[in-house]
């Protein structure tokens, strides 16, 4: 049953509701584009009647997106256990170390992705990496395997190469909760971001949405949220342009999937994915509508949809979806628990006579 985005505003959410929300409902987005991610909206018609999709497919598995959002949160988690047990931390260090071990999933043996790690840690360690649903190969992007086998050593001074592609802000949303300021949580994403991506545009479109998120965080109104994260990126870039015309077309009302395409673009670039899912969360009239309208087009739909799910569910958490969407999520629990980890680091951390339990160190080694 759907709750409408009044009533979700008046009952409000916790920290922790909105940690599960936008992991959870992200990954929902996700696993709800998959199956229409590089069909047309005329091949969606034809295929899921007028309407397009409804709702998740069975079985409804989530992608690469959510699965790079599980290590960075994985990476972000360790880096506060390392902050904590040695005082010192740099967290897009800590976060490369955990795209290695995504690399590792996909395929490619420790001894190469963790290459410069694997003569002292000879098989990766934490939990996360030994989920078997997380090995699954659902086409992860080219941009972030290839600059992960080289090493994944872009910054933003010195680019990795010129992608502006989605893959970095498909994963960038918790990075809000994890920064104390809006202005942190701009850099570290950023950071993060060009660890695999060079292109500013592929780079500022992360740093909006974990901006997005901290300001959502922080108390401000969705709209707000979203309108002044979009100012952090310079007036003259692609992705402050594409948030303005995202804010015009929503102003419009819930634009028809062909406008979302010819307005803002397919979604397979990070300023454009960014932009459409702005544009769903700002004119659909239910959570569950902003996800639909964000899969239900001709482009990136399993990163338009975990995007706009990331928005939805940190604003309004999981009440903001139907129950028979998160019961049907395949690697439902992973989610959950890193979601719920996340929550446990930021608000209450495991602390036992001046150390870090030894338990939660072996499960967030703080390397």
């Amino acid at each position: 049953m759907e709750l409408s985005l009044r009533l979700l505003i008046l009952i409000g959410v916790d920290l922790r509701e909105q940690i599960s929300g936008c992991m959870l409902a992200g990954a929902v987005g996700d696993a709800l584009g998959s199956p229409v991610e590089f069909m047309s909206w005329a091949e969606i018609r034809r295929r899921f009647g007028s309407a397009g999709l409804t709702g998740p497919l069975s079985p409804a598995r989530f992608t690469d997106d959510t699965q790079m959002t599980l290590f960075t949160v994985e990476g972000l988690i360790r880096a506060r256990v390392r902050g904590r047990s040695k005082g010192i931390c740099h967290p897009p260090s800590v976060v490369r170390h955990a795209y290695l071990r995504w690399l590792h999933t996909q395929g490619i043996p420790w001894a190469q992705a963790g290459n410069e790690f694997s003569e002292s840690n000879p098989e990766p360690d934490g939990w996360l990496v030994h989920q078997k649903e997380l090995h699954r190969q659902m086409a992860p992007g080219n941009t972030c395997l290839s600059a992960l086998r080289e090493g994944g050593t872009g910054t933003v001074a010195e680019p990795a190469n010129s992608s502006k592609g989605c893959g970095a802000v498909m994963r960038a949303a918790p990075i809000g909760f994890f920064c104390a300021t809006p202005s942190d949580a701009w850099d570290v994403a950023c950071q993060i971001a060009a660890i695999t991506h060079g292109h500013p545009d592929g780079i500022y479109p992360a740093g909006v949405l974990a901006v997005t998120i901290r300001l959502i965080a922080d108390g401000q109104p969705l709209a707000d949220a979203i309108r002044n994260a979009a100012e952090f990126a310079p007036p003259e870039s692609a992705t402050r342009q594409a948030m303005e015309r995202a804010f015009a077309l929503a102003n419009e009302g819930k634009p028809d999937p062909d406008d979302l395409n010819r307005s803002l673009g397919q979604g397979w670039v990070g300023d454009e994915a960014l932009a459409i899912a702005a544009c769903c969360v700002l004119s659909a009239a239910t959570p569950a509508a902003a996800i639909l309208a964000a899969v239900n087009h001709s482009g990136d739909s399993d990163s338009t949809g975990s995007i706009t799910g990331n928005i939805i569910g940190g604003c309004h958490g999981t009440a903001a979806l139907p129950d028979s969407w998160l019961d049907g999520l395949d690697g439902r629990e992973i989610v959950a628990q890193v979601a719920a980890d996340a929550a446990t680091e930021l608000l209450q951390p495991p602390w036992r006579e001046d150390a870090v339990p030894q338990e939660w160190w072996d499960r967030y080694p703080g390397w």
